[in-house]
């Protein structure tokens, strides 16, 4: 029995271990991916030469920064400068990875995602939870994928962690449920 538990420990490490190195992975390349290639994508926080990079290769025509304008921050200061250098369009639209979206917002979201130029990006700090959302939205509600293929985007591939009670990220899985059940309602 010892020697199982010994064993167990060692294999939970190392999945343990595996998992850390992977989501570190993940940001140090950008997290960035396609979630509609042509017409939308999906990153961290980019940097200037990133936004470049993404403007040339992907023709980004529109920037949604889900951290929202915030001036006082280096981050949002360079952004804006290569946004407005690169002539792409900066939708700041602020939300909080641990609050639920209510209604009024979750409408605002889906009209932002279907009436935006494109290609569009969308970030966050991570590009995990907040982007994740979005970019299930994107899929359901403009490009009416399927459900399952949409709710791929919330997933520990991009570094989300849906766990009620342990994650306060789950706030984004819970406004997708809403959503859904709103949409249900609706018709």
């Amino acid at each position: 029995m010892k020697r199982f538990l010994k064993w167990t420990g060692l294999a939970s490490g190392a999945a343990g271990l595996g998992l850390g190195l992977y989501l570190v992975a993940i940001q140090l390349t950008g997290n960035f991916a396609a979630v509609v290639p042509g017409e939308v994508y999906r990153s961290n926080q980019p940097t200037p030469a990133d936004l470049a990079t993404y403007a040339e290769r992907y023709k980004i025509r529109t920037v949604i920064n889900l951290r929202g304008r915030d001036e006082k921050s280096a981050w949002y200061k360079n952004e804006a400068a290569a946004a407005r250098q690169l002539g792409l369009t900066l939708i700041d639209f602020p939300l909080n990875a641990s609050r639920r979206l209510d209604a009024k917002t979750a409408d605002d979201l889906v009209a932002t995602l279907r009436d935006a130029p494109r290609p569009i990006l969308i970030h966050c700090r991570s590009g995990a939870d907040r982007t994740g959302l979005a970019s299930v939205v994107y899929l359901a509600r403009v490009a009416h994928e399927d459900e399952e293929t949409a709710e791929h985007q919330l997933s520990i591939r991009y570094g989300h962690f849906g766990v009620p009670f342990f994650s306060p990220t789950y706030a984004m899985d819970e406004s997708w449920e809403d959503m859904e059940a709103a949409a249900r309602s609706a018709s």
